[in-house]
């Protein structure tokens, strides 16, 4: 190696920055970035292809740093580097060495873990949840061999949060489909937050673990430069490769070597004395030689515009007019992967249920088999979406719940991910509430109102209640830059629409007019809002019936119905509490409009043979809403 002596000056500059980084800010991690000087200079001096004024590059070798909290070390790197920032190339500028106080100020790019959305496009997911960055890494690596790039993945992780269940997730993933382009860096400094790692977090059983997993694995000093180069500089072929770098928690500064050092910041003085530690010898002649190798092969170009869908032609599988939501989707899905040959989807072993098998039959090489391991397929959906392709993730809408972490990450990060889940509410019926998806219309909803920093919605959600509105929620979801939650039914339901009919994000439909009370429903309750009204039409009650599809509502009809004092709704959930109810009552609240009343799931649901005897039990079947509507259609307060 010709730059040793280059390299080794450059970690000690590297860890002065981020000691100092992080002594102006008051808090972060110097310890954990000082264990992890040589491999930053290493990586991003010597090994990664990039180029710092061009983040955008699909061409540029990417690191996905999975131990968050050691972004100071990065940033150091970035700002010596005068990398460029900035939240698309338009508005581009490069980073200055003078801003090295600026860690964790609110007004700058330099946030307390790594982030893409906030204008730091070097990363390409927002990480600091431990345990989601190797799995990042693999959507990466896949979109870059699928895409013809020759970019590789260094995913930087830390021996503690390799107890995470997502990185077993992550290990069987890669050995699965083994890009050949990724390596998983495990920096093992034997230390967690509070204490020793465990003993199986140890290097020595880590390096059993890849092993059995079926991955090829170095050893190495992660201090030793040299060493570093070696391990990191040559991708195996056949078997994924993970480097465990020994390194030091705190090197080079004795007091940070504690094991109760972690996330302390050093005070003014402190920070002083431990520059000083770190101290600098006579710069090495051939410094200004050390520069990031250039990206190399062919320039990938961006994903081209979609092509629109035709009108969705259901004669052939809709039988007596009825269609699931969930077959619709899928048929959906595959038309928008006819025509758009950079739609991927990924699935967790239920493709048959969620319907997107009808694409894997069609464009295998863009399907991706998870297996059932929600955590990783949501992380590396995101990872494809940061690749440069448009990634659709399916499952049982309840088997997300295991992945709300990992979903409200992607969302952070500002990535163009959509995700599926089927089997949602209690008309599941047969399988029980432990296949029910509940909870998620309102955890989903609770992120649909929270901006990014450049003004998008961090996610939308869609609730199609027929076969066509579900058929152009594909379409609404991939032409909508960001994420997109896609809420799908398993029963055979009448179909409402005109292959015609367009939709919006967002949106409503008044599938019937009424001056008495406003029936709003969604998914499968739109159907016992249209059977209720009916039933009390014949009573001389009339109701209005509402779709209310998408979520946040911006549908100016709904919006005026629920503003308006003199109105009465009456809102059917099939999930629990928070969901559209929730969202019309907050809009009636605060213009003191509407008055807004909520039938949810009120009972823990059990198996049933058939939906409606479901809804019954939790307290929605029809008989239930008629009372509660002839009630509040002649209530006169």
């Amino acid at each position: 190696m010709s730059c040793r002596e280059a390299l080794e000056y450059k970690a000690l500059e590297l860890g002065r920055l981020a000691v100092r980084m992080t002594g102006e800010a008051g808090s972060g991690h110097p310890s954990t970035c000082l264990s992890l000087a040589h491999v930053t200079a290493v990586l991003m001096y010597r090994v990664m292809r990039w180029d710092p004024k061009n983040p955008w590059d699909l061409r540029s070798d990417r690191l996905v740093l999975s131990e968050g909290h050691a972004v100071p070390v990065v940033y150091a790197a970035l700002l010596d580097l005068g990398a460029v920032v900035g939240r698309d190339a338009e508005h581009a500028r490069a980073l200055s060495l003078a801003e090295v106080g600026d860690l964790r100020r609110a007004e700058s790019v330099l946030d307390g873990h790594p982030n893409p959305a906030v204008g730091m496009p070097f990363f390409d997911a927002a990480t600091g949840s431990l345990g989601q960055g190797l799995s990042a890494g693999a959507g990466l690596a896949m979109a870059a061999r699928m895409s013809g790039s020759k970019r590789r993945v260094f995913v930087l992780c830390g021996d503690g949060e390799m107890r995470e269940g997502q990185v077993a997730e992550a290990m069987d993933f890669l050995k699965d489909h083994n890009p050949g382009n990724l390596v998983a860096v495990v920096n093992c400094n034997n230390q967690g937050q509070s204490d020793y790692v465990s003993g199986q977090q140890s290097l020595e059983v880590l390096s059993k673990k890849f092993k059995a997993a079926g991955w090829a694995v170095r050893e190495v000093d992660g201090h030793d430069v040299g060493a570093l180069e070696a391990a990191l500089g040559r991708i195996p072929r056949g078997k994924p490769l993970a480097v465990l770098a020994r390194t030091v928690k705190g090197w080079g500064v004795q007091s940070l070597h504690a094991v109760d050092a972690h996330g302390k910041a050093l005070s003014r003085e402190q920070t002083a004395a431990a520059v000083e530690e770190l101290k600098l010898p006579p710069k090495p002649s051939d410094l200004a030689d050390l520069v990031p190798p250039a990206p190399t092969g062919r320039k990938v170009k961006p994903a081209p515009a979609l092509a629109p869908l035709d009108p969705p032609d259901f004669a052939d599988v809709a039988k007596g007019g009825k269609l699931a939501t969930r077959k619709a989707y899928g048929l959906g899905l595959r038309d928008l992967g006819r025509k758009n040959p950079h739609i991927v989807v990924l699935d967790a072993d239920v493709q048959g249920s969620t319907f997107s098998n009808y694409f894997r039959k069609e464009f295998p090489d863009r399907f991706v088999e998870c297996k059932i391991a929600e955590q990783n397929m949501v992380s590396a959906a995101g990872g494809f979406a940061a690749g440069g392709l448009l990634p659709f993730a399916n499952t049982f809408g309840k088997f997300f719940a295991r992945a709300y972490d990992q979903i409200e990450m992607a969302a952070i990060g500002g990535l163009n991910l959509k995700l599926a889940g089927s089997h949602s509410g209690v008309t599941l019926a047969a399988d029980g509430p432990s296949q029910m998806a509940l909870t998620d219309v309102p955890l989903i909803r609770s992120m649909s109102h929270v901006r990014l920093a450049d003004g998008r919605p961090m996610l939308q959600m869609l609730m199609p209640s027929d076969a066509v509105c579900a058929y152009r929620c594909v379409e609404l979801a991939a032409r909508h830059r960001g994420m997109v939650y896609i809420r799908t039914l398993r029963p055979e339901m009448p179909i409402l629409y005109d292959a015609g009919e367009t939709f919006a994000l967002g949106g409503a439909k008044v599938l019937r007019d009424g001056r008495d009370l406003t029936l709003v429903g969604s998914g499968y309750t739109v159907h016992t809002a249209l059977a209720v009204a009916e039933r009390l039409a014949s009573e001389g009650v009339g109701c209005r019936v509402v779709d209310c599809y998408g979520l946040p509502v911006a549908d100016d009809g709904l919006l005026a119905m629920a503003r308006d004092p003199n109105e009465k709704m009456l809102v059917l959930d099939d999930s629990y509490v928070g969901s559209v109810g929730s969202e019309l009552a907050e809009v009636a609240a605060a213009w003191r409009g509407a008055r807004v009343v909520t039938m949810s799931v009120a009972e823990t649901p059990k198996s049933a043979r058939e939906p409606d005897e479901v809804l019954r039990q939790v307290g929605l079947g029809e008989d239930a809403v008629v009372a509660r509507a002839r009630e509040l259609a002649g209530d006169e307060e």
